[in-house]
């Protein structure tokens, strides 16, 4: 019987995950999103249309606070003064701070206006506010 060692000549496997083709592909979705990320924050001024979109369910017992042209508010059908609004929203929500608020405001109410009245809501606690408009023609129901 005749041996012949040949060590050298025994192949090696490789048992190792090439990661080239995984590093390359990450470094490219890298560099895509950096260049798009700029892209998704430009202030573009534009006129802003209603919605055609279909309503969500609102709750059995909302709270409505309308804003009307004269800067006058109300709650339900009830008028309040201003500085009335945090007492009478307590009222309205039984002091339930988690309550959505749905503010109405007639479209010809100026902006500075509506975020005055939404600074007050969130100066009295109420952080869930709904914007409420008129659906348009063509909106899904």
């Amino acid at each position: 019987m005749i041996r012949m060692r040949h060590n050298d000549e025994t192949p090696n496997e490789v048992n190792d995950i090439n990661v080239t083709p995984f590093i390359d592909v990450v470094l490219v979705l890298l560099i895509i999103f950096m260049v798009a990320a700029p892209l998704s924050t430009v202030n573009i001024p534009v006129n802003l249309p209603g919605s055609t979109e279909k309503t969500t369910p609102s709750p059995t017992n909302p709270v409505f606070l309308t804003l009307k042209t004269d800067q006058t508010l109300s709650i339900g059908e009830n008028k309040i003064n201003k500085d009335q609004l945090a007492a009478a929203l307590d009222t309205a929500t039984k002091g339930n701070k988690n309550e959505a608020i749905f503010l109405r405001a007639d479209k010809k109410v100026d902006y500075e206006s509506l975020i005055s009245v939404m600074d007050q809501l969130r100066s009295a606690g109420y952080l869930k506010v709904a914007l409420v408009n008129l659906a348009k023609e063509g909106a899904t129901p």
